[in-house]
């Protein structure tokens, strides 16, 4: 009944995709939970070292034998001012003394090498590769294709859509609404304010401008969302809140606390935690840093800046210096396994579907 091609073409039985969400959230345990579940299980790797990477990878294998995917950060260039570094990192101390941790931290190094965590996917055979933030370089993708892998990119807008089907092997797109959790994957606008286009008018207009499968996502917690993207010409859907709080999920407790009691009106997006619009629910650390009058570094410079305040919080279960991505649809969120919420998804969206 849910058989679509793009299911057809990557063996899965359900036209469910669990959102890869970095930073520790999509755990191996989640993934497995998902892809042995019938859906498709993905694993947020852009703040994975090459070795954490290659990790989780093999944790996965070692537990199933179905179809999984791995999600990637596309690099962008971001060239900020040392005063503007230089005032961000004055201004973060007073957290960092708040949270009794060290002031005037040293950064190594604000991201992973792309090119080495491309490496890994390619020598351990990866089935699924998706991306976010951009377009890979035309080597990279018709080197993932060369391996049998295969290849999603994100969209906000018709036109980035357009784009990633012209880059040539890309095999899919991910049509994110305005009420997805956690970042933005708009890369020819302004993600803070523009390309804030709803789930339920992207995903039609990207399904009649190119010719590949489609995958829906933002704000889809139940059977009932999946029947609407089925129906609006999206071939699966894409899952991310829904499964933060469940068991499987490496979410902070505090994190999984506040998904099961916040509701759809607390979430903003913001650029505070990385430098890069987010959708989150709204934290003290927001609220502040939306009255902070300098320049905020970008994307992955304050991402790494605020890091050890991240960390510091999550240590000291202070929820509101932590990252609480999350979309709108929080008072549809459960704490259940995650092959349950893929079963009643797929088991309410059928008696919809034959009504």
């Amino acid at each position: 009944m849910f058989e679509t091609e793009l299911t057809r073409t990557l063996k899965i039985r359900y036209p469910i995709f669990q959102a890869p969400m970095a930073g520790g959230v999509s755990t191996s345990e989640l993934v497995v939970a998902v892809s042995n579940a019938g859906g498709l299980g993905n694993l947020g790797g852009g703040y994975l070292t090459p070795e954490q990477l290659r990790s989780e990878i093999q944790k996965i294998k070692q537990q199933t034998d179905q179809p999984f995917g791995v999600n990637l950060f596309v690099p962008e260039q971001s060239e900020e001012l040392e005063e503007a570094i230089y005032r961000m990192t004055d201004y973060l101390n007073k957290y960092r003394i708040e949270l009794g941790t060290a002031q005037n931290p040293l950064i190594l190094k604000s991201a992973e090498s792309f090119e080495e965590q491309v490496q890994v996917l390619l020598e351990e055979r990866v089935p699924i590769f998706s991306f976010t933030f951009g377009i890979p370089s035309p080597n990279v993708i018709q080197t993932m294709k060369q391996h049998g892998i295969f290849v999603i990119g994100t969209a906000t807008t018709v036109d980035e859509a357009k784009q990633l089907e012209a880059a040539g092997g890309v095999d899919a797109i991910v049509a994110q609404g305005s009420e997805a959790g956690g970042h933005r994957g708009t890369f020819l606008k302004d993600a803070s304010h523009d390309a804030l286009i709803g789930t339920m008018a992207i995903v039609p207009q990207i399904v009649d401008h190119v010719s590949i499968p489609v995958i829906a996502a933002g704000g889809i917690m139940d059977g009932r969302g999946l029947a609407a993207s089925l129906l609006l010409g999206a071939s699966a859907v894409q899952m991310g809140t829904a499964f933060l709080a469940c068991p499987e999920s490496g979410a902070h407790e505090k994190y999984k606390q506040k998904i099961l009691s916040t509701n759809e009106d607390s979430t903003q997006i913001t650029r505070a935690y990385s430098g890069k619009a987010a959708r989150g629910i709204q934290t003290k650390f927001m609220i502040d840093m939306h009255q902070y009058s300098g320049t905020i570094p970008a994307y992955p410079i304050q991402n790494a800046m605020t890091r050890d305040i991240r960390q510091a919080a999550a240590k000291a279960n202070n929820p509101e210096y932590m990252s609480l991505w999350a979309g709108q649809g929080l008072r549809l969120a459960n704490d259940q396994p995650a092959a349950s919420i893929v079963k009643q998804t797929i088991d309410e969206a059928s008696i919809l579907v034959q009504s």
